[in-house]
């Protein structure tokens, strides 16, 4: 395939109830929605980038940036037999993994609707796996006593893990009194974003105490050799995110002894085909993986139900159910959180939902088609962009 048209639309959802991490507070989300067109066939994916880059050095405006003016023109009149033929032609341009996903898993939705093929087989998932179990992400909460309620309401809906976004001085009192309220048995996970050094260990420490499921990128983003010292102090596992941008990151991380879990997030990691190469990895060490969530809208969220289906994915993962953030997803149906706690992967070809016409119109703020020729054409929907 030969790509005839990329277009790129901003949209911002807001969110159902502030979302606080050690980055600060959400209150909406928003992101760039991106169609992928050739021989009348469309493809859909989405940037997980953030306005800021506190998550990631990546925001919103590089994200368009990279597009526009670094990756498109490398695909610009190349002809495309598989999505993997991607990567060797936006090689050259270093980093920037969210803005090449943002193309690259659109790719990935293209071409198995052009198969005439759920993505998940194209992926390579499990036929067996369309059922995906999933938990739930707390950000941090004013106090302990309201952490417990909110936790007791997600549990009430069937999620069946939480994970706490913590902080240092908002880490063993919440947890504690959660763990305290829910007894032994229910799975509890921390997150801590990157917000602690090695130097805070003796606190990190305090935390085996709880029997929780990991503990998630405790140090810096970039870090894989304070990590592995601090393994060998904690009885709690350390689960890597931010710092597994590739197969190369997890081999050294797995070899060190950094962690003995992998949050993959496809949409962070430059999309599928380095996710599945972290996935690859980890299955070949025995270290199991999860799909961690960015608050995507119903397009990333349906992407990542379908790479859920690899072997290797074994524990629930952040892909809740659309109402966890948004009062109205662009998608219709949303989805929806099954009684047995899991959602279940879409039917149909490719990734198997498509944005709403109506509600993406309403919900963007920009619009821009882009084509193999000199100009591209971008239109203000009456609102600020803020991107």
């Amino acid at each position: 395939m030969q790509i005839e048209r990329i277009e790129l639309d901003f949209v911002e959802l807001p969110l159902k109830a502030p979302f606080q991490t050690s980055f600060g507070t959400e209150l909406q989300k928003s992101t760039w929605i991106v169609t992928v067109l050739a021989d009348g066939i469309r493809g859909y994916a989405e940037s997980v980038a953030d306005s800021e880059p506190l998550y990631s050095e990546e925001t919103h405006a590089s994200v368009f940036f990279a597009i526009k003016n670094h990756i498109l023109p490398r695909l610009w009149g190349h002809d495309l037999g598989t999505p993997q033929d991607f990567q060797a032609l936006v090689s050259p341009v270093r980093g920037n993994p969210m803005a090449k996903a943002a193309i690259e898993m659109a790719l990935w939705d293209w071409f198995a609707r052009s198969r005439n093929m759920p993505l998940w087989q194209l992926l390579g998932g499990d036929p067996q796996k369309q059922v995906i179990p999933v938990g739930v992400s707390i950000g941090i909460q004013e106090s302990p006593d309201i952490l417990v309620q909110v936790a007791d309401k997600f549990l009430a809906e069937g999620y069946r893990r939480l994970k706490v976004k913590i902080k240092p001085g908002s880490d063993w009192l919440p947890l504690s009194r959660l763990r305290s309220h829910l007894g032994p048995d229910v799975p509890i996970m921390a997150d801590a974003n990157a917000s602690y050094r090695l130097s805070d260990a003796g606190s990190l420490q305090q935390l085996d105490t709880l029997h929780l499921m990991m503990i998630e990128q405790p140090l810096a983003h970039d870090d894989i050799v304070d990590h592995a010292a601090l393994a060998r102090i904690l009885a709690t596992p350390i689960c890597l995110d931010e710092a597994i941008r590739s197969d190369r990151d997890a081999r050294k991380a797995l070899a060190l002894g950094a962690c003995r879990l992998i949050n993959i997030k496809p949409g962070r990691m430059g999309g599928h085909f380095t996710a599945q190469r972290v996935h690859d990895v980890a299955q070949q060490a025995n270290i199991p993986v999860w799909c961690g969530g960015m608050e995507e809208t119903g397009i990333g969220r349906a992407h990542n139900l379908h790479m859920s289906t690899l072997p290797n994915f074994l524990l629930p993962g952040d892909t809740s159910a659309s109402s966890r953030y948004f009062a109205e997803d662009l998608i219709d149906p949303p989805f929806f959180l099954n009684p047995d706690g899991t959602l279940t992967v879409p039917a149909g070809i490719g990734i198997g939902v498509v944005p709403d016409v109506k509600r993406m119109a309403k919900l963007r703020t920009y619009h821009e088609e882009l084509t193999p020729g000199p100009a591209a054409s971008g239109s203000p929907s009456g609102h600020p962009v803020t991107f």
